[in-house]
């Protein structure tokens, strides 16, 4: 059971075929996990505009996809930004990206939090438009749902 005032976010676009698997995870995940302290929102947005999502938070769970040169669909990575690497919407290319926006938020003194978590699911097309993602990953969506599941009841827990 959580005692921090906990935001999990799921980044990506629903009209973007996979890019669209944060949102996704979120609708499916506020029905599992209903404890008091946790907030699930979703949005599209990335670099700046996050920090007014997750200000006033003392965790934040992101989960957002991801593509790696061979990554195989439905893989879910788990970092912290520490040993961040780029995702699709933590990494805008209009905007700053997620660390460079996290420093400037610092220095800004706003008020965001220190835990901070990243989850990304690899996908494979997110540059087309569809609602539905890709044959690939759907298969795969029940297993990522649960393995994303197990990784934010570890961070809530801890």
């Amino acid at each position: 059971m959580t005692d921090k005032k906990t935001l999990i976010l799921g980044l990506g676009n629903e009209i973007l075929s996979d890019d669209g698997i944060g949102p996704k995870l979120i609708k499916d995940l506020s029905r599992m996990l209903i404890e008091p302290g946790l907030h699930f929102e979703a949005s599209s947005c990335g670099g700046l505009e996050i920090m007014e999502y997750i200000s006033d938070f003392e965790r934040v769970v992101f989960i957002d996809a991801i593509r790696t040169r061979n990554g195989n669909p439905g893989e879910v990575y788990y970092f912290i930004p520490s040993d961040f690497r780029e995702t699709s919407n933590l990494s805008n290319l209009h905007d700053v990206n997620f660390l460079t926006a996290l420093r400037l938020g610092k220095f800004l003194e706003m008020d965001l939090p220190s835990d901070l978590h990243i989850i990304a699911v690899e996908i494979i097309e997110d540059m087309t438009f569809s609602e539905e993602l890709t044959p690939a990953l759907n298969k795969k969506y029940p297993q990522v749902l649960v393995e994303v599941l197990d990784i934010i009841r570890r961070i809530i827990n801890t």
